[in-house]
């Protein structure tokens, strides 16, 4: 490990964009888990590691943008697009809150579709206010940037005003789904249709100031270059300083199974090694983030578990649905009490949070 680089991280100093290439780039993985997890313990002394009881639901597959690395949509009009009747999402969300407890906002529902043409706000605030009126215990952590960005276009409403009416509705935060890399060189070529960075960042600035909280994600492994995954955790970073409204950053590799992506691109899958670099070098950089998210829907458990010592802290989401991963040919399933097991064999103890990292204990 270059000492210039250590001696700053031992210094709580901030890294620049250099320093985050050099350590992309560093041949010891070992010194590079041994930084993040210092880190890490600096940011949360205490040996507990969190996850949130929750679920997904994908209340709809059809959407006309077409990302070439989703094997999960399918265009208007085919024969296997849906949308979910409200009574269905009702049955899941009560599944959920059976699993959970009634306890407000301790269940995390994370639910996102397609971008339906068909669906425009005022379907949004039906079902945001049904959902806050039948179930209290839920934290409507729901919706991505791209779909915000495209329900405001429908709708012929101002960004502001749609997030607006939309946390009015019921809406609590917004998951960081959508970013996939923050590079627009790299979006033309993944999914050219969809929004582009400032429409992305606009999504949560705006919504960071209008008082709501949200996640920030990067899906690595494709077509992009270390210097565009730089480019993604600077532009987090910058706007994380100017807003501090991001509660966790998650990092999981492209699942290129029956993607038009891979066909094209056909590049080997990202490993758990590469995984452990990321998630390190995101912990070292992002200095003004204090959660980091393990992804074990994406890298099974082991890795998942491993990460825990390359400066990840919360395992994440019970998640007792996933279709869009699964649609690529991942499929990771996880009981709660695998879940806590993994986390009490390296020697943490595991604690329960809701969607603001509040413990539950």
């Amino acid at each position: 490990m270059t000492t210039d680089i250590a001696e700053k991280i031992h210094a709580g100093q901030r890294l620049s964009v250099e320093d985050g290439l050099r350590l992309f780039r560093h041949p010891n993985l070992a010194e590079l888990g041994l930084l993040a997890d210092h880190v890490r313990r600096r940011k949360h002394p205490e040996r507990i590691v969190t996850y949130v009881v929750g679920r997904n639901v994908n209340y709809t597959n059809v959407c006309w943008v077409r990302c070439k690395f989703c094997a999960f949509y399918r265009p208007p009009g085919a024969d296997e697009g849906y949308v979910l009747p409200q009574e269905k999402i009702f049955e899941k969300i009560q599944e959920l809150v059976d699993v959970g407890g009634a306890r407000p906002k301790s269940c995390e529902l994370l639910m996102q579709g397609g971008l339906n043409p068909k669906l425009k706000l005022d379907y949004y605030e039906d079902l945001l206010g049904s959902i806050r009126t039948h179930f209290p215990a839920i934290q409507l952590h729901s919706l991505s940037a791209t779909e915000i960005v495209y329900i405001a276009h429908l709708s012929r409403l101002s960004l502001e005003d749609c997030i607006r009416r939309l946390r009015d509705a019921g809406l609590d935060s917004i998951p960081g789904a959508g970013a996939e890399i923050l590079s627009d060189e790299v979006r033309q070529i993944i999914g050219f249709r969809k929004d582009t960075v400032s429409e992305w960042l606009d999504v949560h600035s705006t919504a960071h100031r209008l008082g709501m909280r949200s996640s920030a994600t990067m899906m690595y492994g494709h077509v992009e270059t270390v210097e565009q995954r730089m480019e993604h955790l600077k532009h987090i970073r910058d706007l994380q300083d100017e807003t501090g409204g991001f509660t966790a950053f998650i990092a999981w590799n492209f699942q290129p199974t029956d993607t038009e992506l891979a066909q094209e691109w056909n590049g080997p899958k990202a490993t758990g090694y590469d995984h452990l670099r990321t998630v390190a070098v995101a912990r070292l950089f992002l200095d003004n983030i204090d959660n980091l998210q393990a992804s074990w829907v994406t890298q099974g458990p082991r890795i998942a578990q491993v990460s825990l010592h390359y400066g990840v802290n919360d395992f994440g989401s019970t998640m007792m649905e996933e279709n869009v991963v699964s649609a690529a040919g991942t499929r990771h399933c996880m009981p709660l009490s695998e879940m806590q097991r993994l986390i009490r064999d390296v020697g943490c103890e595991p604690v329960r949070r809701n969607t603001r990292y509040e413990l539950l204990n």
